[in-house]
């Protein structure tokens, strides 16, 4: 019975560990491209290593690119898409959650049903409405769309209703109102949640490609993912410079996780579980 589970406890763990491997292998590759030259990279069969290793292309692309632009680009609109989704869906969801108005289930399922329709089914009114407000090629028009989520409000409504309803009945017995309930009460016992929604909002808005694609055309009002594309040529694409700059895109989040692993792992778990 012992080496039943032996050999169980084995197959599990060479399974894990080549996932592992397919997980880590394309990071791993993209590391080995950004050091190689634009033959090297392109070479066939393909070479995992470069001959001499191009350390320049990390410099290069601050050269050859607005980089430092893209960096802040990307920063400014991923913690604005973050701060503004956390706030806006938090007080919808609680208004979902805990009050009574009108028409409140049919709003609630017209929210729901945005969850059903492809983003890209929004670009072209989002984008008149970008450009009635004047906002084309602008900071701005990186983040208004992004500002508010289906998603989000649905999470933190559903993490909302699990909070006892008994606990605000006290506060509004000791005479607290609705406004200091929801920030000094629902707020502070949803940080799970709150963390979980911020995870998806800043992974949504570093990541972010299409939007800023189409909303922007000038390289100073680019975001990383967006500048990184118009690396891609028609005819030929420089391969060790674009993976050098990708390398230098997913830092921030590969630190930011280092740091927060434990909230992350906690966040996206609340998050299968709750919804």
């Amino acid at each position: 019975m012992r080496e039943l589970n032996l050999s169980n406890k084995l197959v599990v763990h060479a399974l894990l560990i080549i996932g592992s491997v397919m997980m880590v292998f394309p990071f791993i590759w993209m590391v080995l491209t950004a050091l190689k030259t634009n033959p090297e990279a392109v070479a066939i069969p393909p070479t995992f290593f470069a001959e001499n290793p191009q350390w320049s292309n990390f410099t290069k692309i601050f050269t050859e690119l607005n980089f430092g632009q893209f960096y802040l680009n990307t920063f400014i609109s991923t913690i604005v898409i973050t701060v503004g989704q956390v706030f806006f869906c938090s007080m919808a969801a609680y208004a979902f959650a805990r009050l009574d108005f009108p028409f409140k289930n049919v709003l609630f399922i017209l929210l729901l049903s945005v969850l059903m329709v492809p983003g890209q089914v929004f670009l072209i009114p989002q984008y008149l409405i970008v450009q009635k407000l004047g906002l084309l090629d602008s900071i701005p028009a990186l983040f208004l769309p992004g500002l508010f989520s289906a998603f989000g409000t649905f999470l933190l409504r559903q993490f909302f209703m699990s909070i006892p309803e008994e606990i605000e009945e006290a506060a509004i017995i000791d005479g607290c109102s609705r406004v200091k309930i929801f920030f000094t009460i629902i707020l502070p016992l949803s940080k799970s949640a709150l963390i979980s929604l911020s995870i998806f909002s800043l992974l949504y808005g570093w990541n972010s490609l299409l939007w800023p694609l189409i909303i922007n055309t000038s390289t100073e009002k680019m975001t990383l993912s967006a500048g990184l594309a118009s690396l891609s040529g028609q005819h030929s694409t420089n391969y060790p410079l674009m993976m050098a700059g990708s390398f230098l895109a997913v830092i921030p989040l590969i630190i930011l996780f280092l740091i927060f692993q434990k909230q992350f792992i906690e966040g996206i778990a609340l998050s299968g579980s709750k919804s």
